[in-house]
């Protein structure tokens, strides 16, 4: 009995492996193709008709090498007149130095000048209110700043945030000139020492600078300026009046809460603390052009 002729085992063909790259086949293509085919075909074709690499006739030489003459020329006479000029800029630049610290040193001594002329009319005014103010002169010239005081009282000091930088944005609290959220504001300032008025202080200084009726706080750029004086953190508000009863009154006050929230809020770093003896300076001057002393007598 003839059997069935066998067949071979068929053997399984193991699966070819993938590339390492297969799921990169468009960056693949891209490194193998690096030439696009048309730029390959023009390349293949100048070079098929003559026309790659130099120019082959002497006019079109003679034209190239006068293209790149003039461009040398271009370039080795702008750099002799940058260099002719670099001792000129140089100079105005050192005479500008020069004109600027002589300016500066001019308004240094016009501003001890006038330094001088305000301690000679402050102390003028207060020889005046001595001699002329009788019984109440020591009196008007501690409401008016004209004289120093000292007492009790407290010593608050008000400081930007550690993290506290030049400009920002997106800050509630963003005005013109002011946008960082860390730094302390004149209006800030203002609110402070009105607080202190409130709560029952006599007299206030900042940063050594005594506050009259006439005094103002505003604002000069990132500046906080006290009568025009610039100040620079932390500023310390100095405040005579009963220390305790003041530093209490001043912490539960709405300007006090506010400048809680500011440390809370912001990082603004402030202190307060009770004194036995704060000593203020006397105001460097205090002129009054419009308001006059009245004559009339009230009627009972």
């Amino acid at each position: 009995m003839c059997g069935m002729p066998q067949q071979p085992p068929v053997r399984s063909t193991p699966p070819r492996p993938s590339r390492p790259d297969a799921s990169m086949s468009l960056l693949t293509n891209v490194m193998d193709h690096s030439l696009d085919d048309g730029y390959a075909e023009a390349a293949a074709r100048r070079k098929t008709e003559g026309t790659a690499g130099m120019p082959k006739t002497v006019r079109a030489r003679l034209g190239l090498a006068a293209g790149l003459v003039l461009a040398a020329l271009v370039v080795t006479v702008g750099a002799a007149n940058a260099r002719i000029a670099a001792p000129v800029v140089a100079k105005e630049r050192q005479e500008l130095i020069d004109r600027i610290q002589r300016e500066t040193s001019s308004a240094d001594k016009l501003e001890g000048t006038v330094d001088t002329l305000r301690d000679d009319v402050s102390a003028r005014q207060r020889e005046a209110l001595k001699q002329g103010g009788g019984d109440q002169a020591d009196l008007v010239g501690i409401l008016s700043g004209a004289v120093a005081v000292h007492g009790p009282g407290v010593k608050l000091v008000v400081n930007d945030a550690k993290e506290a930088t030049q400009g920002g944005d997106g800050d509630p609290r963003e005005t013109n000139g002011f946008s960082d959220t860390g730094r302390v504001r004149d209006r800030d300032m203002q609110r402070v020492v009105n607080g202190l008025w409130e709560s029952g202080a006599e007299a206030v200084s900042v940063n050594g600078q005594r506050l009259t009726a006439l005094s103002a706080i505003r604002a000069a750029g990132d500046a906080i300026l006290v009568d025009n004086k610039p100040l620079v953190p932390p500023y310390t508000v100095l405040a005579v009046g009963d220390g305790e009863r003041l530093s209490t009154r001043f912490q539960n006050s709405a300007d006090g809460l506010y400048l809680h929230a500011l440390q809370e809020n912001y990082g603004i770093r402030t202190s307060i603390s009770v004194d036995d003896d704060v000593r203020l300076p006397a105001a460097p001057s205090v002129i009054v052009r419009t308001a006059q002393p009245s004559t009339e007598k009230g009627t009972s």
